[in-house]
């Protein structure tokens, strides 16, 4: 029983078919996990175990009536503390929020229940979502169960650590540019970012609300389809959710026609890319290669401009989201407060860190009268050329194959300093959310130093069947899935 916490939430799930373990050991076997590595990995803000115990005791209890709500139906599944779950802290992972409890469930948080699912804690992230390390939490850095002097990646961090070390089996995380794909490549998993719209954000604590987007985090591409199952579908609470058929993903994984057409743009290849993350790359484009698909080479010229726009469209929808934390409502209040201009800026001063400062700071600044053409308007035109680079090259191409990090994980403070640098942690990445474009991250390697390595499949608007499908040709080639850090 012991090394069930690395199965898989399929095989997890048949095992409750087949009445071999109940949904209550399931969850005492990851409770019992959950307490044995946490205090080395510290990916969870918060834990209720009688909660947990008490959805699992009530999926038994639908199983012994015939009455099983689907295939999550008493698996645990992880949720980052910026998605809204009622009863249950929302910290966002920042101290402006740190006694806030939700008053209300997320739309992807009912659709769990609805599916039986146990959710099981609140996972750590950098503050609002505003980091690549999860060195931004308010209250304790999440470290990376391969090598625990390296950061796991974020700003979902604490979602893609749990899932690798075994935790959870699953979890969901939110990108808002790599924040899925790219901890999932520092943690050796798999990572969506679904299309925009496809997933409801109505109870997702806004950060930036024109590339924010809920993810699932899995071991494998099954689970990652069984799971965007259950949280994709049009919600009218969500004035971006769109109208769409949403397929039986699970069963498109087996949709293998050929020839598939592999886009690989050049400016992803350039400089800035490590050599070990390329080679390992490059191992991966030639496997689809040799599996008869067509791999063409493609540019979108204007991604060169993506980390700038990203910065620029994202700052100034910081800035205008984080402007309701205020100390009057619902956030924290400054207790050296003496009139309502002190209850503002002392609260927000002493409530948010320095890269949610930094942030704002820069977003009101593009937002500003004297700059508003110069900076914001002049993203959102380079944006709609990004859009247009992708629309053309999938003239050509049915996926494109790009890196999803210019290096593998990187050790704590390394680049705390260096704003800059940190940023350029999401080169690769933040277009796919400036297109508003489904991606995912798929494991294919490890450094020398035994760091995990992942590619990037970035596909068509809404045809995430199809890009699950890709890398899960890659994936049961391989056994990078199987693999799972030694922490006994």
């Amino acid at each position: 029983m012991e090394e069930l916490f690395f199965k898989s939430a399929e095989e997890l799930a048949q095992m409750l078919t087949q009445k071999s373990i109940s949904a209550v050991e399931l969850i005492q076997i990851f409770l019992k996990r959950t307490r044995a590595v946490e205090p080395k990995i510290q990916a969870f803000l918060s834990l209720d175990e009688e909660k947990s115990l008490r959805q699992a005791k009530a999926s038994d209890e639908r199983r012994a009536k015939g009455q099983v709500f689907g295939p999550l139906d008493g698996i645990p599944i992880g949720m980052k503390d910026i998605i809204a779950e009622k009863g249950q802290p929302l910290t966002c992972g920042s101290k402006i929020l740190e006694h806030y409890i939700s008053p209300y469930d997320a739309t992807v948080t009912e659709r769990l229940y609805e599916a039986g699912a146990v959710l099981f804690g609140r996972l750590n992230l950098d503050e609002f979502a505003m980091g690549s390390s999860t060195e931004n939490s308010a209250y304790q850095k999440t470290h990376n169960p391969w090598n625990l002097e390296y950061v796991p990646g974020g700003s979902s961090g604490g979602s893609a650590a749990a899932v690798c070390v075994g935790e959870v089996p699953i979890a969901l995380g939110s990108d808002t540019g790599g924040s899925v794909r790219q901890p999932a490549t520092c943690c050796g998993i798999t990572g969506l970012k679904p299309t925009y719209g496809l997933v409801s954000r109505y109870g997702l604590s806004a950060m930036a609300s024109s590339l924010d987007q809920i993810g699932p985090f899995a071991h494998n591409v099954i689970d990652l389809a069984l799971l965007l199952q259950v949280i994709a579908g049009y919600d009218d609470r969500d004035s971006t959710s769109c109208k769409t058929e949403i397929p039986n993903y699970r069963q498109l994984l087996k949709n293998d026609r050929q020839p598939r057409r592999i886009g690989v743009p050049k400016e992803y290849f350039s400089e800035g890319l490590d050599g070990e993350v390329r080679q390992t790359i490059e191992n991966a484009i030639e496997f689809y290669r040799k599996n008869g698909y067509s791999i063409i080479n493609i540019s979108l010229p204007n991604i060169l401009y993506a980390i700038p726009t990203y910065y620029t469209i994202m700052t100034a929808e910081v800035s205008s989201n984080l402007a309701r934390f205020d100390g009057i409502r619902y956030s924290r209040r400054s207790p050296k407060t003496t009139n309502a201009l002190d209850i503002y800026f002392k609260s927000r001063t002493e409530g948010f860190g320095s890269e949610a400062k930094r942030r704002i700071i820069l977003g009101t600044y593009v937002l500003s009268s004297d700059h508003l053409d110069a900076y914001y308007i002049r993203a959102q035109k380079v944006r709609t050329r990004i859009r247009e680079d992708f629309a053309r090259a999938f003239e050509a191409v049915d996926v494109i194959l790009s890196p999803a990090s210019p290096a593998t994980a990187f050790k704590f403070g390394e680049k705390m300093d260096d704003p800059l640098q940190m940023y350029l942690e999401d080169i690769y990445t933040v277009a796919v959310n400036l297109a508003g474009l489904p991606g995912i991250s798929i494991p294919c390697g490890f450094s020398k130093v035994g760091l995990p390595i992942g590619f990037q499949l970035i596909g068509r608007a809404f045809h995430e069947s199809e890009l699950l499908s890709v890398a899960h040709q890659f994936e049961i080639a391989h056994d990078f899935y199987r693999c799972f850090p030694n922490m006994a």
